[in-house]
């Protein structure tokens, strides 16, 4: 899916994978009990996060994470300690529909906004962020959009006052 600036960023020698458990919504989301992503460490017990989450709520990429070492060794998120003010939102690509499933396509559409993303193959989703410096009316509209226009579904899946402010959710 081409290289984001996440991704290149997570060439750092201390990158280390953390994983969210990932409660279910209903029989059918999310996919997986539990989604890896990668992180930096910052203190003991805390990383931030290093790429865009596509199924965990409430985490955006740059936030800071408190952790947990299990008996296994695995590194286990507990509580996001401080935001990065990033958004993460994820559009799933309507095969049916004009964009027939093409996340490259979605990624071209919100590149010119400032907003970078990753794709997954097999469930055409892209999981975008969306930084605070952006145009974020701008950005709702194309979601909106394309929503209307049958590209894609949406979902918001960490937002912050200024996002939802524009919906007056604040």
């Amino acid at each position: 899916m081409g290289m984001s600036r996440s991704q290149d960023r997570r060439a750092r020698p201390d990158a280390v994978r953390v994983v969210f458990a990932l409660p279910k919504e209903d029989e059918d989301w999310p996919p997986a009990a539990s989604e890896r992503v990668w992180a930096f460490p910052i203190a003991e017990n805390r990383v931030e996060v290093a790429n865009i989450p596509f199924f965990v709520r409430g985490i955006a990429l740059g936030d800071v994470v408190r952790t947990e070492v299990d008996d296994e060794g695995v590194l286990w998120a507990r509580e996001a300690v401080q935001g990065s003010n990033n958004c993460t939102i994820r559009v799933a690509v309507l095969r049916d529909g004009a964009l027939a499933g093409d996340r490259r396509a979605v990624l071209d559409m919100f590149a010119p906004l400032g907003v970078e993303g990753e794709g997954i193959a097999q469930s055409a989703l892209v999981a975008l962020n969306v930084p605070p410096t952006v145009d974020l009316p701008a950005v709702r509209d194309l979601l909106r959009r394309g929503e209307s226009q049958g590209w894609w579904d949406y979902e918001e899946g960490c937002t912050t006052p200024a996002w939802r402010a524009l919906a007056g959710q604040a």
